[in-house]
């Protein structure tokens, strides 16, 4: 199956049907870490994986959400 990584971009191959959570063994990567997707679909841990495939492997990344506006009333309101 073709493999498309990202942070760093990169593409390899791998053979041989397997799960998710075994291509991310495989692979070194951490499951609570990426998230596999096939299409346009997220793919869980238990899914088969087949040759003919193409998944993406991205990291999960999270954040605030945005900045926080310190003007605001002293309850922290706006």
């Amino acid at each position: 199956m073709k493999v498309l990584l990202r942070n760093p971009t990169r593409a390899i191959e791998v053979s041989g049907t397997m799960s998710v959570n075994t291509l991310l063994a495989r692979l070194e990567l951490n499951r609570e870490s990426f998230l596999v997707i096939r299409g346009d679909e997220l793919i869980a841990g238990d899914a088969q994986l087949h040759d003919s495939d193409e998944v993406e492997i991205r990291p999960v990344i999270s954040g605030g959400s945005g900045p926080v506006d310190r003007r605001g009333d002293e309850d922290g309101s706006p």
